[in-house]
């Protein structure tokens, strides 16, 4: 039980910052507000955000049930998680967190969110190759080898 409740805390603070703060301070910095009415476009973003919303509480919970651990770094899952969203590709949370900001720069129409947007993701694709990737290499040696040539780092295998 405990680890769950880090896990959700940490992902709290990462969702609170990442994908709350941060971009409600570019809307502000840009001078945007809501749209008025809420049309095809605004539908459009809402289900982007229900759907990395959806992805996202999916992995949070695999790390926290299945690896026994939470997505931060400085606590990570004990156990190798292939399960969950984890069969389909690497990296479901990052992919989650850019469905979430797709959503909200799609609803706003706002290139600086979409500036954003690609800034995140270019730092996540970092990350993963420099710093997740080789720890994970050195922790789960065999079995993170084979996961990585099963699954995809970010498109799901068709």
């Amino acid at each position: 039980m405990f680890v769950l409740i880090r896990t959700i805390t940490y992902a709290s603070i990462f969702i609170g910052i990442f994908l709350i703060l941060m971009p409600e301070r570019i809307l502000d910095e840009a001078g945007m507000i809501a749209p008025a009415t809420s049309g095809l476009v605004q539908v459009s973003g809402f289900t982007l955000v229900i759907a990395g919303s959806i992805i996202a509480l999916w992995s949070i919970l695999s790390f926290a049930f299945t690896g026994r651990g939470t997505p931060a770094p400085f606590d990570p899952p004990r156990r190798l998680v292939v399960r969950g969203p984890y069969r389909y590709v690497r990296n479901p949370m990052y992919i989650a967190a850019l469905l979430v900001l797709s959503g909200i720069t799609v609803y706003f129409a706002s290139f600086a969110l979409l500036f954003y947007s690609v800034v995140f993701w270019g730092i996540a694709h970092l990350f993963v190759i420099f710093y997740e990737e080789p720890v994970l290499k050195s922790k789960f040696e065999k079995d993170y080898t084979s996961y990585k040539a099963a699954v995809n780092r970010w498109w799901p295998k068709i």
